[in-house]
This record gives structure tokens, sequence and C-alpha cells, in this order.
């Protein structure tokens, strides 16, 4: 069942967050599909700029329909993740999507309130929910890309102005994060303060948290001695997720772990299996790999055993 993100960040506020995962092919939608299942939890499944030209835009959303059709307990929303504004408005248009983020950060504040102002309009008028960002994330993540000495946090006084006049549903803040498996050196780490003063700012106001990968050292270490070359790798705390989501954090982007399960057990598959040339049995082992990886994310945050409060939300509206 498909649903909007203000849907289900109206049952996680305060209390767990949704976990937003990226996806680029069949794998990985049965995977996330099946782990949310056997989590009993609902989330976010996330077609990034990126994914909707891998192939096709429309390839995804039929794996999608069909996964719906699959997994009929399911409960989830599909959200365009760091869309630009003509990217927006052909999500919004598809009938398909029930969430778009409007990516606008890169521009000054004015700018990103004029750009996040127009998209939330158009996208109001057909029933779908806007995430925008303020503040800069650094790191790279497919065409989003910043220099870490360009990385700026968000102001919280800024927040509150920015919405107020853009009217979008959710914000995404920089807090420290950022994308990519190298995020933090040394003993950096979350800015809690900094989320904390936006909540106190915007009581109830859904907030999201883009970067947080945990980039688990376990992965990285067999990746490496399967072939890798991911050396200092270092991601978010995962038993952090809790204390931001008593902060106002409802959704929480995951996209590098999964592309790190998947380089992890393709690595691991063809070296152990020099004489294979066929891609469905590492496929079939990812696919597992991927629904364990997501069952225990949704653990971390605390959406897992949440699926059925969840429905009997949205029945009783």
């Amino acid at each position: 069942m498909i649903v909007t993100t203000k849907e289900l960040f109206k049952h996680a506020y305060g209390r767990y967050a949704i976990g937003a995962y990226n996806i680029n092919n069949l794998e990985q939608t049965m995977g996330l599909f099946q782990g949310n299942l056997d989590s009993r939890a609902p989330f976010i499944v996330q077609i990034s700029k990126g994914a909707r030209s891998y192939t096709h835009k429309k390839m995804l959303e039929a794996l999608i329909r069909t996964a719906d059709e699959i997994f009929p307990d399911a409960i989830f929303a599909v959200h365009l993740d760091h869309g630009d504004e003509v990217t927006c408005y052909d999500c919004i248009q598809s009938g398909f999507y029930s969430s778009v983020m409007i990516d606008a950060s890169a521009e000054p504040f004015e700018k990103n309130i004029e750009i996040t102002r127009r998209v939330v309009e158009a996208a109001h008028a057909r029933g779908v929910v806007v995430e925008a960002e303020l503040g800069k994330l650094g790191g790279v993540e497919e065409h989003v890309s910043v220099k870490e000495s360009d990385a700026k946090l968000t102001d919280p006084d800024q927040a509150k102005e920015f919405v107020e006049r853009t009217g979008c549903d959710s914000l995404a803040c920089a807090i420290g994060t950022s994308h990519g498996a190298y995020k933090f050196t040394g003993s950096q780490g979350l800015h809690f303060e900094v989320l904390e003063e936006i909540q106190k700012r915007l009581p109830g106001f859904p907030l999201v948290m883009h970067g947080s990968s945990s980039v688990p050292a376990d992965e990285v270490a067999r990746i490496n001695a399967a072939g890798g070359k991911l050396k200092g790798a270092k991601g978010v705390d995962e038993n952090e997720f809790a204390r931001a989501a008593k902060l106002g954090v409802t959704k929480v982007n995951i996209d590098t772990d999964g592309r790190l399960v998947w380089c992890r057990v393709h690595r691991e598959s063809f070296r152990d299996n020099p004489e294979n040339f066929d891609l469905r049995p590492p496929g079939k082992i990812f696919m597992k790999e991927y629904a364990k990886f997501i069952a225990h994310k949704n653990e971390k945050l605390g959406s897992a055993c949440q699926l059925d409060a969840v429905r009997a939300l949205i029945q009783r509206r």
C-alpha cells in the first residue's frame, strides 16, 4: 500500500524514525520489501535522479508496483530523493510518487525558498508532499557533490523562516552527516545541539537526516579482504538514531550501506566461485543479505514492529 510520508510521520514523530532506502534494481527491490515485512516495519522507497536514468524511469516504477502486489501487507511511501525542479515536476505529474524532495540547498537562501515554494504549490495541488533541504551536507552522492570545506550546518532560525515561507512538509537538516562512505574522521559525530534548537523552533515538524549510513566496519573489512580498497571509511553510529528520533527526526536516509552489502556479496561470491559466470547465484545471496540488513536497520531506527499500528491508524481515516 502506497501512502504519503506525511501519514507515516504522524505516527512516528518523537518515537521512532522511518527508514528511507534507495533502490536501483530488481534485487534491491525484492530484498527491501522482504526485509521490511520480516521486521514488520513501514518504510520509504527512495528513487534518485540517477536511478531513474539508470535504465528508464518507468522500469523502477514497474518493479515497485509489482512488489506492492507480491507483498500486499507492505505499507510504504514512494519518494524522489534529491530532485531538481524539473525532475520534481515530472514525478508529481506521473501520479506515482507520493513524495518528492526538492534540493535547492546549493542556492542562496532566498532562491532556495523561491524554488521550493514553486514545487510545494505544484505538489500540493496533486496531493503529493514535499521534503526540502536547508544547509549543505558534504560528500558525494550521484549528481550532488559538496566539498567538506563548503559544508554548512543548518541555521535553526533560518529553518523556522524557511518552513513558514515555503510550506514544505518536512525538512532535511545538515547536522554533520555527509554523503558517501567517508563521513567522519577522528571523533566527529552528529550535532545534536543543532537538532535540539531546530526542534524548539519547529515543534512537531518532521525533520530528515541525510547521509546516515553507518558504514559498518565488518562490511568494509570483508570488502577489502575480497579485493576492495575502502580505506578509512566511517559512518554514522546507528545507535544514535533513537536519540535523533526523539528530537524530531522522522526519516533517515540510508543508501551507502546498501551499496556496501551489494559490493561485499558480489566480491566474495566471485572470489570464492571463480568459475561462476551466472549473475543469479550472487543475486540470490544479495536479496537475502539485503533483507537481513534492512531488518537490522529498522530495529535500530525503532520502526520494527510498527507496521500493524500504522495500518490501524491509516484505516481509521
